[in-house]
């Protein structure tokens, strides 16, 4: 039996479920072709993306919104809130626009796997703390219930990004 070096595909990484030869006979037929990758936002993992991007612009824009937002359990909210809604960004569009075939130095599945799993636990704190220091001022309990929503999004992805960067990983490796 011989154990030579294989090649470990993951989903994310692939850029598409058609296979790297996907309609290599013609020039523009296959979707993996171009820079913008017009199969991905169509995807699980992308509309994911989307949705916690919306929940986190609306939980910082209802902290911002407050006029008790100058307490500092409302300013470490807003900076999770924001820093999450960046990376977030980043990842999406670093899967859109195909980057993670020119930096092939990052593993782009276990960046964004360590991501959500410290950017989900910041924002279930600062969710916590935001709702505990509410006051029953109606934009703080707003964003608190958006802050809970942005964090059970994220642990839908940090459920994903793990059967992408680790099960799918451990399965497809040879015996």
């Amino acid at each position: 039996m011989s154990h030579g070096a294989g090649l470990v595909r993951t989903t994310c990484s692939s850029g598409s479920a058609f296979g790297p030869r996907a309609g290599a006979g013609q020039r523009g037929a296959s979707p993996s072709e171009g820079l913008l990758d017009q199969v991905y936002p169509r995807t699980q993992g992308a509309v994911l993306k989307v949705a916690q991007m919306v929940t986190l612009l609306i939980a910082f824009i209802c902290v911002r919104s407050s006029p008790w937002s100058g307490h500092s359990a409302f300013r470490y909210f807003e900076v999770v809130t924001i820093c999450n809604l960046i990376m977030i960004l980043a990842f999406y569009l670093v899967h859109l626009f195909r980057l993670y075939r020119m930096l092939t130095c990052i593993s782009w599945p276990l960046s964004e796997l360590l991501h959500y799993l410290i950017g989900t636990l910041l924002l279930l704190i600062a969710s916590i703390v935001a709702a505990s220091k509410s006051y029953n001022q109606s934009e703080l309990v707003a964003a608190a219930i958006f802050g809970f929503v942005a964090t059970f999004l994220c642990l839908a992805s940090v459920w994903l990004s793990y059967k992408i960067s680790c099960v799918t990983q451990s399965t497809d490796a040879p015996v």
